[in-house]
């Protein structure tokens, strides 16, 4: 069974970093290609461009938890739970 994830091509977990303007400052983000292209599916199902929608996310976490203490982790965390949810999309209405 880890063969599947072993074989993964290496360039699906290599990094990027990009900027996003966050409250009027720019910020640099670290993640994996592969989380970056979930960001680009979820903010175009948004329609929203990457860095409006992680705007938009910061903004959301920040109002009701008062921090976000790990913005790269919040966002690797939202690639899953979507992915999650468009496997199982019964799960949205249970």
């Amino acid at each position: 069974m880890c063969h599947i994830y072993a074989s993964t091509d290496p360039e699906r977990y290599e990094c990027e970093t990009k900027s996003v303007r966050l409250e009027g400052k720019v910020t640099s983000l670290r993640l994996e290609k592969e989380f970056w292209e979930v960001l680009d599916q979820l903010a175009y199902e948004q329609q929203l461009s990457r860095g409006q929608f992680i705007s938009k996310l910061y903004n959301e976490v920040l109002l009701s938890k008062g921090e976000v203490p790990n913005l790269a982790s919040l966002l690797r965390v939202a690639c899953i739970v979507h992915l999650q949810l468009c496997a199982k999309p019964a799960a949205r209405f249970a």
